[in-house]
Protein backbone atom coordinates (compact mmCIF):
# COMPACT_ATOMS: atom_id res chain seq x y z
CA UNK A 1 0.00 0.00 0.00
CA UNK A 2 1.35 3.40 -0.96
CA UNK A 3 2.24 5.72 1.95
CA UNK A 4 0.08 8.85 2.15
CA UNK A 5 1.95 12.04 1.12
CA UNK A 6 0.64 15.61 1.40
CA UNK A 7 1.09 16.68 -2.23
CA UNK A 8 -0.01 20.26 -1.57
CA UNK A 9 2.61 20.63 1.15
CA UNK A 10 5.25 19.19 -1.16
CA UNK A 11 4.45 21.64 -3.95
CA UNK A 12 4.22 24.67 -1.64
CA UNK A 13 7.54 23.71 -0.05
CA UNK A 14 9.20 23.38 -3.44
CA UNK A 15 7.95 26.80 -4.58
CA UNK A 16 9.22 28.38 -1.36
CA UNK A 17 12.66 26.84 -1.85
CA UNK A 18 12.79 27.90 -5.50
CA UNK A 19 12.22 31.49 -4.38
CA UNK A 20 15.57 31.56 -2.53
CA UNK A 21 18.85 31.91 -4.42
CA UNK A 22 21.40 29.30 -3.29
CA UNK A 23 24.33 28.87 -5.70
CA UNK A 24 27.09 26.67 -4.26
CA UNK A 25 29.10 28.83 -1.87
CA UNK A 26 26.15 31.15 -1.07
CA UNK A 27 23.79 28.78 0.71
CA UNK A 28 23.27 30.37 4.15
CA UNK A 29 19.79 31.78 3.30
CA UNK A 30 18.45 28.43 2.04
CA UNK A 31 19.96 26.61 5.02
CA UNK A 32 18.09 28.91 7.41
CA UNK A 33 14.82 28.36 5.51
CA UNK A 34 15.17 24.56 5.55
CA UNK A 35 15.88 24.68 9.29
CA UNK A 36 12.67 26.68 9.77
CA UNK A 37 10.76 24.05 7.81
CA UNK A 38 12.24 21.29 9.98
CA UNK A 39 11.15 23.22 13.08
CA UNK A 40 7.62 23.40 11.67
CA UNK A 41 7.57 19.63 11.06
CA UNK A 42 9.05 18.89 14.49
CA UNK A 43 12.35 17.30 13.46
CA UNK A 44 15.52 18.06 15.40
CA UNK A 45 18.68 19.01 13.50
CA UNK A 46 22.26 20.18 13.84
CA UNK A 47 24.57 22.08 11.50
CA UNK A 48 28.13 21.51 10.39
CA UNK A 49 30.56 24.42 10.51
CA UNK A 50 29.82 25.34 6.89
CA UNK A 51 26.07 24.85 7.19
CA UNK A 52 25.19 21.36 6.01
CA UNK A 53 22.17 20.05 7.94
CA UNK A 54 21.89 16.69 9.69
CA UNK A 55 18.61 15.66 11.28
CA UNK A 56 17.69 12.59 13.27
CA UNK A 57 14.29 10.92 13.31
CA UNK A 58 14.58 8.45 16.21
CA UNK A 59 13.87 4.75 15.76
CA UNK A 60 13.50 1.78 18.09
CA UNK A 61 17.27 1.27 18.00
CA UNK A 62 20.13 3.59 17.16
CA UNK A 63 22.41 1.26 15.22
CA UNK A 64 23.19 0.56 12.47
CA UNK A 65 21.43 3.71 11.33
CA UNK A 66 20.64 4.98 7.84
CA UNK A 67 20.64 8.28 5.96
CA UNK A 68 18.80 10.00 3.13
CA UNK A 69 20.53 12.93 1.44
CA UNK A 70 19.69 15.75 -0.97
CA UNK A 71 21.48 19.01 -1.74
CA UNK A 72 20.21 22.56 -1.28
CA UNK A 73 22.88 24.23 -3.44
CA UNK A 74 22.25 24.99 -7.09
CA UNK A 75 24.02 26.15 -10.20
CA UNK A 76 24.91 29.83 -10.44
CA UNK A 77 27.77 32.17 -11.28
CA UNK A 78 30.31 34.64 -9.91
CA UNK A 79 31.62 37.98 -11.15
CA UNK A 80 34.86 37.29 -13.04
CA UNK A 81 35.50 40.70 -14.56
CA UNK A 82 34.53 44.33 -13.99
CA UNK A 83 34.24 45.52 -17.61
CA UNK A 84 34.90 48.98 -19.03
CA UNK A 85 31.43 49.10 -20.58
CA UNK A 86 29.74 48.79 -17.17
CA UNK A 87 28.82 45.14 -17.67
CA UNK A 88 30.02 42.09 -15.74
CA UNK A 89 31.99 39.15 -17.08
CA UNK A 90 30.97 35.97 -15.26
CA UNK A 91 32.21 32.45 -14.54
CA UNK A 92 29.90 29.52 -13.80
CA UNK A 93 29.41 27.91 -10.40
CA UNK A 94 28.77 24.24 -11.10
CA UNK A 95 28.82 22.56 -14.49
CA UNK A 96 26.36 23.99 -16.99
CA UNK A 97 26.22 25.59 -20.42
CA UNK A 98 26.17 29.36 -21.00
CA UNK A 99 23.43 28.83 -23.59
CA UNK A 100 21.00 28.33 -20.68
CA UNK A 101 22.24 31.47 -18.93
CA UNK A 102 21.40 33.77 -21.83
CA UNK A 103 18.34 35.88 -21.07
CA UNK A 104 18.14 34.88 -17.40
CA UNK A 105 17.12 37.37 -14.73
CA UNK A 106 19.65 37.41 -11.91
CA UNK A 107 20.54 38.88 -8.53
CA UNK A 108 24.08 40.10 -7.86
CA UNK A 109 25.07 39.79 -4.19
CA UNK A 110 27.68 42.40 -3.27
CA UNK A 111 29.24 42.94 0.16
CA UNK A 112 26.54 45.46 1.10
CA UNK A 113 23.63 45.23 -1.37
CA UNK A 114 21.72 43.13 -3.88
CA UNK A 115 21.36 44.35 -7.46
CA UNK A 116 19.14 42.98 -10.20
CA UNK A 117 20.23 42.35 -13.75
CA UNK A 118 20.09 40.14 -16.81
CA UNK A 119 22.51 37.86 -18.65
CA UNK A 120 22.93 38.82 -22.31
CA UNK A 121 25.13 37.66 -25.18
CA UNK A 122 27.82 40.15 -26.15
CA UNK A 123 25.91 40.87 -29.35
CA UNK A 124 22.36 41.14 -28.08
CA UNK A 125 20.59 43.39 -30.61
CA UNK A 126 19.59 42.23 -34.06
CA UNK A 127 19.06 45.87 -35.06
CA UNK A 128 22.75 46.47 -34.39
CA UNK A 129 24.51 43.22 -35.25
CA UNK A 130 22.06 41.70 -37.76
CA UNK A 131 22.98 38.04 -38.49
CA UNK A 132 25.98 38.16 -36.13
CA UNK A 133 23.64 37.51 -33.22
CA UNK A 134 23.09 34.01 -34.66
CA UNK A 135 26.71 33.24 -35.48
CA UNK A 136 28.47 34.33 -32.26
CA UNK A 137 29.85 31.39 -30.22
CA UNK A 138 28.16 29.93 -27.16
CA UNK A 139 30.31 30.15 -24.03
CA UNK A 140 30.86 31.99 -20.77
CA UNK A 141 33.30 34.39 -22.46
CA UNK A 142 30.47 35.43 -24.78
CA UNK A 143 27.92 36.55 -22.19
CA UNK A 144 27.79 39.44 -19.73
CA UNK A 145 25.49 40.79 -17.03
CA UNK A 146 23.65 44.07 -17.58
CA UNK A 147 22.76 45.62 -14.22
CA UNK A 148 19.53 47.57 -13.83
CA UNK A 149 21.22 50.68 -12.50
CA UNK A 150 22.65 53.82 -14.08
CA UNK A 151 25.98 52.17 -14.80
CA UNK A 152 28.04 52.56 -17.97
CA UNK A 153 31.68 52.29 -16.92
CA UNK A 154 34.21 50.41 -14.81
CA UNK A 155 34.20 53.29 -12.31
CA UNK A 156 30.40 53.19 -11.99
CA UNK A 157 30.58 49.50 -11.05
CA UNK A 158 33.24 50.17 -8.41
CA UNK A 159 31.23 53.05 -6.95
CA UNK A 160 28.22 50.74 -6.63
CA UNK A 161 30.36 48.34 -4.57
CA UNK A 162 30.44 45.55 -7.15
CA UNK A 163 33.55 43.37 -7.01
CA UNK A 164 35.15 40.35 -8.61
CA UNK A 165 33.93 37.26 -6.73
CA UNK A 166 30.41 38.53 -6.01
CA UNK A 167 27.88 35.71 -6.28
CA UNK A 168 25.14 35.70 -8.91
CA UNK A 169 21.86 33.84 -8.39
CA UNK A 170 19.65 32.88 -11.33
CA UNK A 171 15.88 33.25 -10.92
CA UNK A 172 14.01 29.96 -10.91
CA UNK A 173 11.08 31.32 -12.91
CA UNK A 174 8.83 28.61 -11.48
CA UNK A 175 5.50 27.81 -13.15
CA UNK A 176 3.06 25.05 -12.15
CA UNK A 177 0.09 23.51 -13.95
CA UNK A 178 -3.08 21.64 -12.91
CA UNK A 179 -1.75 18.52 -14.69
CA UNK A 180 1.14 18.37 -12.23
CA UNK A 181 3.93 19.70 -14.43
CA UNK A 182 6.43 22.02 -12.78
CA UNK A 183 8.80 24.16 -14.84
CA UNK A 184 11.72 25.92 -13.17
CA UNK A 185 15.44 26.26 -12.91
CA UNK A 186 17.00 24.51 -9.91
CA UNK A 187 14.57 21.59 -9.63
CA UNK A 188 17.94 19.89 -9.22
CA UNK A 189 17.82 19.46 -6.31
CA UNK A 190 15.25 21.60 -4.54
CA UNK A 191 12.57 19.20 -5.75
CA UNK A 192 14.48 16.40 -4.00
CA UNK A 193 14.69 18.46 -0.81
CA UNK A 194 10.94 19.11 -0.95
CA UNK A 195 10.24 15.38 -1.41
CA UNK A 196 12.41 14.57 1.62
CA UNK A 197 10.62 17.15 3.77
CA UNK A 198 7.23 15.79 2.65
CA UNK A 199 8.34 12.27 3.59
CA UNK A 200 9.52 13.50 7.01
CA UNK A 201 6.18 15.25 7.56
CA UNK A 202 4.30 12.04 6.73
CA UNK A 203 6.41 10.07 9.21
CA UNK A 204 6.02 12.62 12.02
CA UNK A 205 2.32 13.36 11.44
CA UNK A 206 1.54 9.65 11.16
CA UNK A 207 3.49 8.90 14.36
CA UNK A 208 5.26 6.10 12.48
CA UNK A 209 7.64 4.00 14.55
CA UNK A 210 10.89 3.59 12.65
CA UNK A 211 12.95 0.45 13.29
CA UNK A 212 16.22 2.39 13.50
CA UNK A 213 17.41 5.99 13.63
CA UNK A 214 17.21 7.76 10.28
CA UNK A 215 19.16 10.89 9.36
CA UNK A 216 17.95 13.40 6.78
CA UNK A 217 21.02 15.13 5.35
CA UNK A 218 20.99 18.37 3.38
CA UNK A 219 24.34 19.14 1.76
CA UNK A 220 25.54 22.50 0.44
CA UNK A 221 28.19 21.76 -2.19
CA UNK A 222 27.04 18.87 -4.38
CA UNK A 223 27.14 20.95 -7.58
CA UNK A 224 30.87 21.56 -7.09
CA UNK A 225 31.72 17.97 -6.17
CA UNK A 226 32.13 17.71 -2.39
CA UNK A 227 28.51 17.03 -1.36
CA UNK A 228 28.13 14.43 1.40
CA UNK A 229 31.87 14.02 1.99
CA UNK A 230 31.87 15.45 5.52
CA UNK A 231 28.38 15.18 6.99
CA UNK A 232 28.20 11.44 7.77
CA UNK A 233 29.27 9.75 10.97
CA UNK A 234 30.66 6.24 11.26
CA UNK A 235 27.47 4.48 12.34
CA UNK A 236 25.58 5.08 9.06
CA UNK A 237 25.50 1.75 7.22
CA UNK A 238 23.38 2.68 4.19
CA UNK A 239 22.56 5.95 2.44
CA UNK A 240 20.14 6.93 -0.30
CA UNK A 241 20.71 10.03 -2.42
CA UNK A 242 17.69 11.86 -3.83
CA UNK A 243 18.40 13.82 -7.00
CA UNK A 244 17.19 14.41 -10.55
CA UNK A 245 17.01 11.77 -13.27
CA UNK A 246 17.74 12.66 -16.88
CA UNK A 247 14.76 12.46 -19.22
CA UNK A 248 16.27 12.38 -22.71
CA UNK A 249 16.71 10.13 -25.76
CA UNK A 250 18.68 7.03 -24.80
CA UNK A 251 17.61 7.28 -21.14
CA UNK A 252 14.88 5.42 -19.25
CA UNK A 253 14.04 8.13 -16.69
CA UNK A 254 10.45 9.39 -16.58
CA UNK A 255 8.70 12.46 -15.21
CA UNK A 256 6.21 10.14 -13.50
CA UNK A 257 6.95 7.61 -10.76
CA UNK A 258 10.41 6.94 -9.35
CA UNK A 259 13.54 6.34 -11.38
CA UNK A 260 16.09 4.12 -9.61
CA UNK A 261 19.65 4.60 -10.79
CA UNK A 262 21.59 1.41 -11.30
CA UNK A 263 24.86 3.24 -12.01
CA UNK A 264 26.27 6.66 -12.79
CA UNK A 265 29.61 7.91 -14.11
CA UNK A 266 31.37 6.80 -10.90
CA UNK A 267 30.18 3.19 -11.28
CA UNK A 268 27.37 0.90 -10.10
CA UNK A 269 25.40 1.62 -6.95
CA UNK A 270 25.18 -1.03 -4.24
CA UNK A 271 23.50 -4.13 -5.68
CA UNK A 272 21.69 -5.11 -2.49
CA UNK A 273 20.35 -1.66 -1.56
CA UNK A 274 19.31 -0.84 -5.12
CA UNK A 275 17.34 -4.06 -5.51
CA UNK A 276 15.82 -3.58 -2.07
CA UNK A 277 14.37 -0.26 -3.33
CA UNK A 278 13.05 -1.99 -6.45
CA UNK A 279 11.30 -4.58 -4.28
CA UNK A 280 9.82 -1.81 -2.10
CA UNK A 281 8.35 -0.18 -5.21
CA UNK A 282 6.86 -3.51 -6.28
CA UNK A 283 5.45 -4.27 -2.81
CA UNK A 284 3.93 -0.80 -2.39
CA UNK A 285 2.71 -0.41 -5.98
CA UNK A 286 4.90 2.65 -6.58
CA UNK A 287 5.57 3.05 -10.32
CA UNK A 288 9.27 2.98 -11.13
CA UNK A 289 11.86 2.74 -13.86
CA UNK A 290 15.56 1.89 -13.89
CA UNK A 291 18.24 3.98 -15.57
CA UNK A 292 22.00 4.37 -15.97
CA UNK A 293 23.48 7.88 -15.99
CA UNK A 294 26.68 8.24 -18.03
CA UNK A 295 27.57 11.86 -17.21
CA UNK A 296 26.36 12.21 -13.66
CA UNK A 297 27.66 12.34 -10.11
CA UNK A 298 25.72 12.69 -6.83
CA UNK A 299 26.20 12.95 -3.06
CA UNK A 300 26.80 9.20 -2.80
CA UNK A 301 30.03 9.45 -4.79
CA UNK A 302 31.31 12.19 -2.49
CA UNK A 303 30.58 10.06 0.57
CA UNK A 304 32.47 7.08 -0.84
CA UNK A 305 35.37 9.24 -2.04
CA UNK A 306 35.72 10.51 1.52
CA UNK A 307 36.32 6.94 2.71
CA UNK A 308 32.91 6.02 4.11
CA UNK A 309 32.28 2.25 3.98
CA UNK A 310 28.53 2.40 3.36
CA UNK A 311 26.01 0.97 0.95
CA UNK A 312 24.69 3.68 -1.35
CA UNK A 313 21.81 4.04 -3.80
CA UNK A 314 20.24 6.83 -5.84
CA UNK A 315 16.55 7.47 -6.42
CA UNK A 316 15.46 10.21 -8.77
CA UNK A 317 12.56 12.23 -10.08
CA UNK A 318 12.70 12.53 -13.86
CA UNK A 319 13.73 15.98 -15.11
CA UNK A 320 13.50 17.03 -18.73
CA UNK A 321 16.26 19.50 -19.64
CA UNK A 322 18.42 19.01 -16.54
CA UNK A 323 20.90 21.82 -15.79
CA UNK A 324 18.97 23.95 -18.28
CA UNK A 325 15.27 24.83 -18.45
CA UNK A 326 14.04 22.02 -16.24
CA UNK A 327 10.65 20.30 -16.00
CA UNK A 328 9.27 17.53 -13.82
CA UNK A 329 5.85 16.39 -12.61
CA UNK A 330 4.43 16.40 -9.10
CA UNK A 331 3.62 12.70 -9.58
CA UNK A 332 7.34 11.87 -9.63
CA UNK A 333 8.01 13.88 -6.47
CA UNK A 334 5.13 12.26 -4.58
CA UNK A 335 6.34 8.83 -5.70
CA UNK A 336 9.86 9.59 -4.43
CA UNK A 337 8.42 10.65 -1.06
CA UNK A 338 6.34 7.47 -0.90
CA UNK A 339 9.40 5.32 -1.52
CA UNK A 340 11.34 7.19 1.17
CA UNK A 341 8.60 6.49 3.73
CA UNK A 342 8.42 2.84 2.71
CA UNK A 343 12.19 2.57 3.06
CA UNK A 344 12.28 4.34 6.43
CA UNK A 345 9.70 2.01 7.97
CA UNK A 346 11.58 -1.17 6.97
CA UNK A 347 14.38 -2.47 9.14
CA UNK A 348 17.94 -2.02 7.85
CA UNK A 349 18.92 -4.13 4.89
CA UNK A 350 21.54 -6.10 6.84
CA UNK A 351 20.85 -5.38 10.48
CA UNK A 352 23.40 -7.99 11.53
CA UNK A 353 26.27 -5.93 10.17
CA UNK A 354 26.52 -3.68 13.21
CA UNK A 355 30.25 -2.99 13.14
CA UNK A 356 32.46 -1.64 10.40
CA UNK A 357 34.21 -5.01 10.31
CA UNK A 358 32.27 -8.30 10.41
CA UNK A 359 32.76 -12.03 9.87
CA UNK A 360 31.88 -14.01 6.75
CA UNK A 361 28.86 -15.46 8.61
CA UNK A 362 27.31 -11.97 8.69
CA UNK A 363 28.11 -11.15 5.06
CA UNK A 364 25.02 -11.23 2.81
CA UNK A 365 24.25 -13.64 0.04
CA UNK A 366 23.35 -11.96 -3.21
CA UNK A 367 19.60 -12.60 -3.14
CA UNK A 368 18.94 -12.81 0.60
CA UNK A 369 18.36 -9.88 2.95
CA UNK A 370 17.14 -9.32 6.49
CA UNK A 371 14.08 -7.54 5.11
CA UNK A 372 10.80 -9.33 4.57
CA UNK A 373 9.05 -8.78 1.27
CA UNK A 374 8.52 -10.03 -2.25
CA UNK A 375 11.48 -11.79 -3.79
CA UNK A 376 11.93 -13.31 -7.21
CA UNK A 377 13.82 -16.53 -7.62
CA UNK A 378 16.76 -15.95 -9.88
CA UNK A 379 18.43 -18.41 -12.25
CA UNK A 380 20.68 -21.16 -10.93
CA UNK A 381 24.24 -20.02 -10.31
CA UNK A 382 26.51 -20.05 -13.35
CA UNK A 383 28.63 -23.18 -13.44
CA UNK A 384 32.25 -22.44 -12.66
CA UNK A 385 33.49 -25.73 -14.16
CA UNK A 386 32.36 -26.72 -17.64
CA UNK A 387 30.52 -30.08 -17.77
CA UNK A 388 32.06 -32.93 -19.75
CA UNK A 389 31.00 -33.15 -23.37
CA UNK A 390 28.39 -35.90 -23.80
CA UNK A 391 30.28 -37.26 -26.86
CA UNK A 392 33.70 -37.23 -25.17
CA UNK A 393 35.37 -40.64 -25.03
CA UNK A 394 35.41 -42.21 -21.56
CA UNK A 395 38.61 -41.73 -19.61
CA UNK A 396 40.48 -45.00 -18.88
CA UNK A 397 40.38 -46.08 -15.28
CA UNK A 398 43.66 -46.00 -13.43
CA UNK A 399 45.04 -49.42 -12.57
CA UNK A 400 47.14 -49.97 -9.49
CA UNK A 401 50.40 -49.54 -11.41
CA UNK A 402 49.27 -46.21 -12.87
CA UNK A 403 48.12 -44.97 -9.46
CA UNK A 404 51.50 -45.90 -7.95
CA UNK A 405 53.36 -44.15 -10.78
CA UNK A 406 51.26 -40.97 -10.47
CA UNK A 407 51.67 -40.94 -6.71
CA UNK A 408 55.48 -41.09 -7.03
CA UNK A 409 55.63 -37.97 -9.25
Amino acid sequence: MKPNIDADYLKETLLALLGIHSPSGYTDPIVRRVCTMLDEIGVEYELTRRGAIRTTIPGKTSSPDRAIVAHVDTLGAMVREIKTNGRLGITPVGTWSARFAEGARVSIFTDDAIFRGQVLPLKASGHTFNDEIDTQPVGWDNVEVRIDEKISSHLDLIEHGINVGDFIGFDAGAETFPNGYINARHLDDKAGVAAMLAAAKAIVDGKMQLPVDMHLLFTISEEVGSGASAILHGDVAEMISVDNGTVAPGQSSCEFGVTIAMADSTGPFDYHLTHHLIHLCQDNEIPFARDVFRYYRCDSASALDAGNDIRTALITFGVDGSHGYERTNLDALVSVAQLLVAYATQKPLYAGQRGQLNSLEGFPKTRQTDVEGTRYRGPDPIRQVAPERPDAPPQPAENSATKKKNASR
